[in-house]
């Protein structure tokens, strides 16, 4: 009888092993991505992973604060694995708030500088940048001289009064150019360099990089800031108008002569409470791999953090090299932070 029950309770034991073990086959085959990239190119970055690995991919897009609304009102029922987000003060603040869980991966330390990644205390990085995107000055060839704006502190100086464009001052791509001042210049002359901003300004701050540079174009303004690829895509597009408004401008990268041109990221993270850890790290591995490394400087015109990788890009290839600031990126996103008490010192809108 005592044998007969020990026979029973082990091949029921066995059959829940298998079934357990079945159960999380079936988990890891699924990833649960919330990402703010939308760009249409990385459907095919997402679907290649998944004929390389298997894992279906169950995405969720919105932009980077819609995110982490989103993880914080699910909190540990959030059934978030991978965190996409598109800048480096994005990543830093939620990594801040506990959302994001340390990962430990040779082929991530070898593949993404230092420079790019959160600082390992051991345990492994929270995130990793997968791309980057330069911060560059566009002037209206017509109105403006090349020597006046080839520098972000130009930005502020007198001679430029009334021909500065931007988009808000509390936008992320601009808090992170300006926690890289702040990192350069402290705090006292950030501020002083923010006001000189608004007060060079042709109007009040509005719309996105694409409307700076249309903006410098039709003459609205003499001088704005955007992100690299938002320039990219105007020199690669088909249409007359977008041709039309790249013969019009110039594209600087600012501070060639001294610290470098600012950079920012797009990144990655795993979820503090991501059900498919290893389905996880293994898809934040194939963002540095390569051939996903190629979709983000051909797809979306924007620049692998992996150095070795060869861009096949005609106007990446147009903008030509340039020299990069070598701060590290969780250092500006954690002075962005900072700066954003600065803003309203300055009245920068």
């Amino acid at each position: 009888m005592t044998s007969s029950m020990n026979f029973f309770a082990r091949t029921a034991f066995a059959v829940a092993a298998t079934v357990a073990s079945g159960l999380a086959g079936a988990q890891q085959s699924e990833l649960n991505l919330y990402s703010a990239r939308h760009y249409q190119t990385d459907e095919a970055l997402y679907d290649n992973f998944t004929k390389a690995t298997g894992i279906k991919i169950n995405r969720v897009d919105a932009d980077d604060a819609g995110i982490l609304a989103r993880l914080r009102s699910e909190g540990a029922a959030s059934p978030a694995d991978v965190i996409l987000l598109v800048d480096a003060a994005r990543l830093v603040r939620a990594d801040a708030e506990g959302l994001f869980q340390p990962v430990k991966s040779k082929l991530l330390e070898q593949r993404i500088p230092a420079s790019l990644r959160d600082k390992d205390d051991g345990d492994g990085s929270d995130w990793f940048g997968f791309s980057t995107r330069a911060r560059v000055i566009v002037i209206n060839k017509a109105n403006v001289k090349r020597e006046d704006a080839d520098t972000y502190e130009e930005l502020a100086d007198p001679k430029n009064k009334g021909k500065v464009c931007t988009r808000s001052g509390s936008h992320p791509y601009n808090l992170s150019l300006f926690g890289s001042i702040y990192e350069h210049l402290g705090a006292e002359k950030t501020e002083a360099w923010l006001k000189g901003v608004v007060a060079n300004m042709a109007r009040d701050p509005k719309g996105g990089d694409t409307d700076q540079i249309k903006a410098v174009a039709s003459g609205e303004c003499g001088i704005a800031l955007s992100n690299s690829y938002y320039v990219a895509r105007l020199m690669r597009s088909t249409n007359p108008a977008d041709r039309e408004t790249m013969e019009k401008v110039s594209v600087i990268f600012p501070n060639q002569q001294s610290w470098g041109t600012h950079v920012n990221i797009a990144g990655g993270a795993v979820a503090k409470n991501a059900k498919n850890r290893e389905a996880a790290v293994k898809f934040l591995e194939y963002l540095a791999s390569d051939a996903a490394q190629g979709y983000f400087a051909n797809g979306n015109n924007e620049y692998p953090a992996v150095s070795t990788v060869k861009v096949a890009n005609p106007a990446l290839d147009t903008l030509g090299p340039f020299k990069s600031e070598l701060v590290p990126v969780a250092l500006v996103g954690a002075n962005s932070m900072r700066v954003q008490q600065l803003l309203d010192k300055a009245g920068y809108k």
